[in-house]
């Protein structure tokens, strides 16, 4: 299991839950966050390995018919839509949405090309747009029919954005402008979709302690609109940052995720993939009912342009 969960529970039983990249990282612990509160998640990946990895552990962990795989590269532009349809015809409803798919291809913008500030808008905003317009008819034909029952039901949107988004981030104007753009998408969504009882919030992560918080290496790479990507960060702000593994060397999932001391964040450290979970979790449960058009800040009370 890629965390121990805060909670179990019933509170999601019945419910299906969409995860884009939801077999590692934050996706992987949301996906298990909503797994052990009751829901049915559809593991949205571009990695048939991990992929296959985290259903495998899911269903172990919480009965066979708990997860299911959606392979595709989602900026392809039928994949969304092929997305709903999968959780459709699996689970035969869809109620909850987390939008975590996403990378980042660093830059300062006298560098950046056309391609690089693109790919960032495509994932990180265009496919929660079209995933977003691939769900609308399904939770309108819900509302509705909840509506003919007598019963009043919340179904839930939540979009991972970044405190980059609040703030912008030196070196990362691509990566920033998709995230601030995804919160403008969320809370116009938001305004859209309250008469269907549908809530729709943004969590801001500061810094979160995954695999892009570590040195680029050929160890982790995604394969992305027909091309390569070595995750991570760059050298140079690796070491402004005092992150020093050997890009050589394969570092371990207990490593990966370990909190790490960082300066000028009050709680004195990075957070977890498990506390960035708890955060998503939250949005996508009834405790949140009342809550719609937010963005979370979950940055260990970081303040002025830290990310």
């Amino acid at each position: 299991m890629i965390i121990k969960p805060t909670l179990r529970s019933d509170l999601l039983a019945g419910q299906v839950a969409i995860v884009t990249g939801g077999a590692r990282g934050i996706g992987g612990a949301a996906a298990t966050a909503l797994a052990a509160n009751g829901a049915h998640v559809v593991i949205a990946e571009v990695d048939q390995a991990k992929a296959d990895e985290a259903v495998k552990t899911l269903n172990d962990s919480f009965g066979p018919d708990t997860a299911s795989e959606f392979i595709a590269d989602l900026v392809a532009p039928d994949a969304c839509n092929d997305l709903v349809d999968h959780a459709l015809s699996t689970f035969g409803a869809l109620d909850i949405v987390v939008n975590n798919a996403g990378y980042a291809w660093d830059g300062r913008v006298h560098n950046m090309t056309d391609e690089q500030f693109q790919a960032m808008l495509d994932i990180h905003l265009i496919v929660p747009f079209r995933l977003a317009r691939a769900c609308a008819p399904v939770f309108r034909a819900a509302a509705k029919a909840d509506a003919d029952a007598g019963q009043v039901r919340h179904r839930k949107t939540v979009m991972v954005s970044s405190m980059a988004g609040a703030w912008g981030l030196d070196g990362a104007a691509n990566y920033a402008a998709a995230k601030a753009g995804m919160l403008g998408l969320m809370r116009s969504l938001a305004q859209e979709w309250g008469a269907l009882k549908v809530n729709v919030n943004a969590v801001a992560f500061g810094i979160i302690q995954t695999r892009f918080a570590l040195p680029q290496s050929d160890h982790e790479v995604i394969q992305t609109g027909g091309r390569t990507i070595r995750v991570g960060m760059p050298a140079k702000q690796a070491q402004r940052m005092g992150v020093q593994i050997d890009p050589s060397r394969v570092v371990t999932d207990e490593e990966m995720y370990a909190a790490r001391k960082i300066p000028g964040i009050p709680l004195g450290r990075t957070g977890t993939i498990r506390e960035a979970a708890d955060a998503i979790f939250w949005l996508c449960s009834p405790l949140s009912d009342y809550v719609t058009g937010q963005m979370i800040p979950v940055n260990g009370g970081a303040r002025g342009g830290m990310s």
